[in-house]
């Protein structure tokens, strides 16, 4: 019983790995901005705060007042021309509106061609998780080889973990589907 307990330790140790793997995808595709503002699209965005690298969010209030709008307010408003100018050189595409205590973030209505880009950009992060969770697998189908290799366990016990470990690499890979197709209709909501 003691060596089922040590091969369901290893089963969630590879399950663990492939979580990990959702949740970047997940912080990856909060930063995809959809139709309406979203606080989540200014996460990648550091301002140089006394010579270092900051998180906006650590250095600023972010607030969506509209829809289309967010409206960024720091906390020392000596850093509003530096938050401004890391606004402008992200990839939002968007230049804030700076009205010298604040900036407004204005999100155009996005074009069909801009949407269709988003989402193509989105089914490429979901393949790249599902072949992060199809490495996971693999990692795990070798580890089991070598148990079986060294005669650690049987030839059942491999077949019935190299099962239970495709189990799980299915319910992930469905995950990242239902994901993906979620962000997918929020972006082609209009």
């Amino acid at each position: 019983m003691a060596t089922m307990d040590i091969h369901e330790q290893t089963l969630n140790e590879f399950e663990d790995k492939m979580k990990k793997s959702i949740t970047v995808l997940e912080s990856e595709l909060r930063t995809v901005r959809a139709g309406r503002a979203n606080p989540h699209v200014l996460d990648p965005i550091t301002v140089p705060y006394y010579g270092v690298p900051t998180p906006l969010q650590q250095i600023a209030n972010i607030q969506v007042p509209e829809a289309k709008m967010l409206m960024i307010t720091p906390w020392d408003s000596s850093m509003l021309k530096e938050i401004e100018r890391a606004v402008q050189a992200s990839d939002l595409g968007i230049n804030p509106i700076n009205d010298g205590r604040c900036l407004r973030l204005v999100f155009p209505a996005m074009t069909e061609e801009r949407r269709r880009d988003l989402t193509r950009e989105v089914s490429k992060k979901g393949e790249e998780a599902k072949v992060s969770i199809r490495n996971i697998r693999r990692e795990a189908n070798d580890h089991f080889k070598a148990l079986l290799r060294d005669k650690e366990i049987s030839e059942d016990v491999s077949f019935s973990l190299g099962e239970e470990m495709q189990e799980i690499t299915d319910s992930y890979i469905k995950k990242i589907d239902d994901e993906i197709e979620r962000k997918t209709k929020e972006i082609m909501e209009i």
